[in-house]
């Protein structure tokens, strides 16, 4: 499958309004490259702690929309046969359109094709099986080998939102939760993301799991490695919000619920986390964190300690930190 790609240059105050124009008119799915610095959320979502010192901003972006083509060069949009000429010429229409009120600076548009690539299934061939010890990892894609069979099989396709537990951070939470999950065991899972580590605590026997997102792309995520795992849908719920500040998410969630808390995010979020969580902990839970660089250690076991919590146990994995913790019961 190949695409033209029309990128156009811009000024960062006018990334979103031309993406939206655009979206009207059929360009759907923009790529934008400036140099803006990511925001606390979007490394949260990215999964990013420390990042290297970017380049200053410099108030440029490039924005690009990909369309499909056909084998005979039409180009479709919206499900409509359109000629390059025509689609620029549109794209022209609504930038001069949007000068009248706003600064979108160069408006430049470049035509490029791309090269034959499934954007939807790319990420597939970076995401092969592996082992957490005695756990098998695999995508639904791959075959389970016959030596493997004896082993606890984890089903997780993280589709292109979130990790696959192949990082350090995960890891480290899955050795954590063979150490204390129990047939009795309540989970709360904040940022469970493609729902790898409440899934894994079913497995090993745990009786229920929760698990809390900011992004709606984990229900769906959840629901499918759900199902593939053959986990009961009772068994394990999901919820949308912000547990740290959001009073109803925390009202959703319970209180002195929990025997294990585990919260594989940002050293920056686990700091204003910790001492809301306490609140859905019971007496003598256990509280597993990960999401750690190895220079924030510190701040975390500060933070918990602050709270009233007791360490047990400080794990690493590479560069990375697991805290894990108990309530006084």
């Amino acid at each position: 499958m190949k695409w033209k790609k029309f990128k156009i240059k811009t000024v960062t105050d006018a990334e979103d309004i031309i993406i939206s124009t655009l979206y009207d008119i059929g360009l759907e799915g923009a790529q934008i490259e400036d140099k803006v610095p990511l925001t606390a959320m979007e490394k949260e979502l990215m999964f990013v702690d420390i990042l290297p010192d970017g380049p200053e901003d410099d108030g440029i972006a490039y924005l690009s929309f990909f369309v499909e083509e056909t084998e005979d060069g039409t180009l479709t949009v919206n499900g409509e046969e359109k000629t390059e000429e025509e689609i620029l010429s549109q794209v022209k229409e609504e930038l001069e359109s949007l000068r009248m009120f706003c600064q979108i600076g160069e408006g430049s548009i470049t035509v490029d094709e791309t090269e034959d690539i499934d954007w939807i299934n790319n990420w597939k061939k970076y995401f092969k099986q592996f082992y957490v010890d005695d756990i098998l990892i695999i995508p639904s894609w791959e075959e389970v080998k016959e030596e493997d069979k004896d082993k606890m099989i984890i089903h997780i396709d993280p589709g292109t939102a979130f990790g696959t537990g192949m990082h350090e951070t995960t890891q480290l939470c899955i050795r954590q939760l063979k150490k204390y999950v129990t047939s009795e065991t309540e989970l709360l899972d904040v940022g469970t993301g493609s729902g790898i580590l409440s899934i894994i605590a079913l497995k090993m026997g745990a009786k229920h799991a929760v698990g809390t997102d900011l992004d709606p792309c984990a229900v769906p995520a959840v629901e499918e490695n759900k199902e593939v795992n053959g986990i009961a849908p009772e068994s394990f719920d999901m919820m949308i919000g912000n547990i740290i500040d959001d009073k109803e998410v925390q009202d959703k969630v319970g209180y002195e619920c929990y025997d294990i808390v585990v919260a594989n995010i940002l050293a920056d979020v686990l700091v204003p986390l910790t001492p809301v969580i306490v609140n859905q902990m019971k007496p003598g839970a256990v509280y597993i964190t990960s999401g750690i660089i190895d220079d924030k250690e510190q701040t975390v076991v500060d933070a918990v300690k602050a709270a009233g919590l007791e360490i047990l146990e400080v794990t690493y994995q590479g560069e990375w930190v697991s805290v894990t913790a108990r309530k006084q019961a």
